[in-house]
């Protein structure tokens, strides 16, 4: 069993808490990704399940085995950081063979083992090539295969593709997860990147201020956030948020009376709408002037205010600044958050 627990994990430096009592369960075989703004305390979190952190309180398991006082070197893992870490003096052969030679591994043993990573990794014909004569994705392959040769319960990925160029960071994650599907362990991997995140993890562990905001699979993070900081983290560009006045059970905004269902009676709402759903037939109406834009190609993100709001949606790319635009929505598309607390109300 490679299954991950985190029980009540606390850590503080001096009075600073950066993790703040937090469970999370990781089932073995899966592939769960920790992500967060800078600072949030994901690569903590990974630091601490490796050993390389010590946990102010609380517990950790890998399977049924608590690891709390049990060094790195003993927990099973393996470990792939930012920077592919390669030693420039050594061949491919030898900086995968490298952690195998320390551990006193037979030869003919890790002759194998290296074959057999090499060529889950497209490497054999780098294998005597020094790091320096390798591409970016080549040598964070490398890093992954020297990774992979010691069979690890456990493999720890702290934004391994931040240093790639955009084309490659796309490829290197399809390679990462069929890396996955092929040896069929637990895999925990940190990015700031949410594009990562969706398109990577069987789940995503959402991270705030050292605190886990939502864990559910990518599509249920997308469709079903649970607090503002998760709508609007997750999603790119991100959710617009437009503050409305909540007044004979309708939310009124820019001028315009909505009634959507799960309004509260009186008071404040914060109101959610993706950009892609800005334009979609709806039969709550208005108009706004388009302050700039960003062209894709295919189609444009264009800007404006909804009162005091700054919005965009995503339109054809025939659009032009300063041009006025009728907007639809409907009502279903429209998420109702907590003004005060920022937690969603409605389903």
């Amino acid at each position: 069993m490679s299954s991950v627990t985190l029980k009540n994990i606390c850590k503080k430096y001096d009075s600073k808490v950066v993790i703040d009592n937090i469970d999370l369960e990781i089932k073995d075989k899966e592939f769960i990704v920790l992500v967060g703004a800078s600072g949030c305390g994901k690569s903590t979190i990974l630091r601490m399940i490796a050993g390389l952190e010590e946990i102010t309180g609380g517990d950790i398991l890998i399977g049924d085995k608590k690891v709390n006082d049990i060094p790195p070197k003993d927990r099973d893992i393996a470990f792939v950081f930012q920077s592919y870490a390669l030693y420039p003096h050594m061949t491919v052969r030898e900086n995968i063979a490298f952690g195998l030679k320390m551990r006193k591994v037979p030869k003919d043993e890790i002759e194998k083992k290296v074959k057999e990573a090499a060529e889950i990794l497209n490497l054999t014909e780098y294998l005597e090539r020094k790091p320096k004569q390798l591409s970016g994705g080549q040598r964070q392959r490398v890093a992954l295969g020297r990774a992979i040769v010691r069979n690890p319960k456990v493999f720890l990925m702290d934004e391994p593709l931040s240093n790639l160029d955009a084309k490659l960071r796309v490829q290197m994650r399809s390679e990462i997860k069929k890396l996955h599907e092929k040896l069929q362990t637990t895999f925990i991997y940190v990015t700031h990147d949410q594009t990562e995140a969706l398109t990577m993890g069987d789940r995503i562990v959402v991270l705030d201020k050292g605190k886990i905001q939502q864990v559910a699979p990518p599509e249920e993070i997308y469709n079903n956030p649970a607090n503002t900081f998760v709508a609007g983290f997750v999603g790119s560009p991100q959710m617009n948020f437009i503050q409305a006045e909540i007044s004979g059970g309708q939310a009124e905004f820019a001028g315009v009376k909505a009634k959507i269902a799960g309004l509260p009676n009186s008071g404040t709402v914060t109101l959610g709408i993706r950009p892609e759903k800005m334009v979609c037939g709806g039969n709550i109406k208005f108009s706004a002037a388009i302050d700039m834009y960003e062209l894709l190609g295919s189609e444009k993100i264009v800007y404006f205010n909804i009162g005091t709001s700054k919005c965009s949606a995503k339109l054809p790319p025939d659009y032009e600044i300063g041009e006025t635009i009728n907007l639809s929505l409907r009502e279903e598309d429209i998420y109702l958050f907590d003004t005060e607390t920022g937690m969603r109300i409605n389903n």
